[in-house]
C-alpha cells in the first residue's frame, strides 16, 4: 500500500491528511486539526507521525502541501518539510494555495474575490472561478496579492477567507488525487510558500 500525505499550516492550525493509494478502490483517508499556534515548529513532525508513523514514510507516493497565504514560520515549515521529503524520496509533490482549496470547498458559482484583512497593511485578495477544464472543477484567475484596500480589487462578489480545517484537507487530497491520476508533472522545486505581505522581492525556500 501506498500513501498519498497532505500538510496545511496557512493558519493557527495545522492539518495533517493522509490517503491510501490502492488501485481500484475508493481511498481511504485520515485527517485531523491541531491548534498548535507558534508551537508547530517543535509539534510538526510528531503531529505527522500521529498520522503515519515515520517507518511508513518510504511507502509515501506522492505529497501535497498548502501554500498559503499564511503565516511566514508555519507556512514555511510545512512547505520545507513536503520538499524535503520530496527530494530525498523522489516524489512529485503538488503545491495549492490555501485560497482555491477554500474557494473550492465554498463552491463558488462564479468570479468571486476571496479577501482577507490585514491589519496597517492592506488586504491579500485572490479572484477564483468555475471552470470545467481547471483541476478541481476551479480556476486561480488572480493568485493571491496584497492590496492597499478593498477599493483596489473594482466590481465583483466577495468575500471573507475563511480556513476550516480539516475540511480544506480534503480538498487538498482529492486535488493531489486528482492530478496524480491525470499524470501531471508535479516537481518540488517550483513549490514555494505565499508571502503577500514579505518585504522581499520572492519566497525562498531551501530544503
Amino acid at each position: 500500500m501506498s500513501w498519498l500525505l497532505a500538510l496545511h499550516s496557512s493558519s493557527e492550525t495545522l492539518g495533517v491528511g493522509v490517503c491510501a493509494l490502492e488501485s481500484g478502490s475508493e481511498p481511504r483517508r485520515r485527517t485531523a486539526a491541531f491548534p498548535l499556534g507558534r508551537s508547530l515548529a517543535n509539534a510538526l513532525l510528531s503531529c505527522v507521525e500521529q498520522l503515519l508513523p515515520a517507518d511508513q514514510w518510504p511507502r509515501l507516493a506522492r505529497l501535497a502541501v498548502a501554500t498559503g497565504p499564511g503565516g511566514f514560520t508555519g507556512t514555511r515549515l510545512s512547505v520545507v518539510l513536503a520538499r524535503t521529503l520530496a527530494q530525498q524520496l523522489q516524489l512529485p509533490l503538488d503545491g495549492f494555495s490555501s485560497y482555491l482549496l477554500a474557494a473550492r470547498r465554498l463552491q463558488l458559482q462564479g468570479p468571486t474575490w476571496l479577501t482577507q484583512d490585514l491589519p496597517r497593511r492592506g488586504v491579500v485578495a485572490g479572484l477564483y472561478a468555475p471552470e470545467s477544464g481547471a483541476l478541481g472543477g476551479m480556476a486561480e484567475l488572480k493568485a493571491p496579492h496584497l492590496l492597499p484596500s478593498l477599493a483596489g480589487l473594482g466590481e465583483g462578489p466577495r468575500r471573507p477567507l475563511e480556513v476550516r480545517l480539516p475540511d480544506d484537507l480534503d480538498q487538498l487530497l482529492d486535488l493531489s488525487i486528482e492530478a496524480g491520476a491525470r499524470g501531471l508533472p508535479a516537481p518540488w522545486q517550483p513549490v514555494l510558500p505565499l508571502y503577500p505581505t514579505s518585504p522581499v522581492a520572492g519566497p525562498v525556500v531551501s530544503s
